[in-house]
């Protein structure tokens, strides 16, 4: 596990910067976190370095945002989900075989159903201010370079 303090929102999508630059294509990027940790920031960063170019936003009444670039980023807010079917709605299991990265927000709703394959674990937590964050990474250890 590799561990890093952020202190603001900036940088807190620059560490998501740095691990889009990493990814391959098939990762999932599983957020654990509360209400306002910076899960959105840190995916507008992960798009950014993946080569996509747009306006990330979080997709909690759509359920899911597509971002398209040099790769491509679906990106999930499982906040509302809390069956089997609701996620099956979704179309999440149809998203893990396209070979795009999964950014999946409130991945706590449906932690049982992520892959154990290219799993990235991002947890969230606040720090010493209102600003800081710690952000811890575990999974695929291949990727914990990005942040060292």
């Amino acid at each position: 596990m590799v561990e890093v303090v952020s202190i603001s929102p900036e940088q807190t999508e620059r560490f998501g910067e740095l691990l889009g630059a990493a990814l391959t294509g098939g990762e999932t990027v599983a957020y654990f976190g509360g209400l306002g940790m910076g899960k959105t920031r840190f995916t507008a960063g992960l798009a950014k370095g993946m080569g996509i170019s747009a306006d990330v936003s979080s997709p909690t009444f759509s359920l899911v945002h597509e971002y398209r670039g040099e790769k491509t980023l679906y990106h999930f807010d499982m906040y509302r989900i809390s069956t089997f079917e609701d996620l099956c709605s979704t179309g999440f299991y149809d998203y893990l075989d396209w070979g795009g990265v999964l950014a999946v927000e409130w991945s706590e709703n449906i932690e049982n159903a992520l892959p154990e394959e290219k799993l990235i674990r991002i947890e969230i937590s606040r720090g010493e201010n209102d600003d800081s964050r710690i952000l811890r990474m575990s999974g695929d250890s291949i990727y914990e370079n990005s942040w060292r």
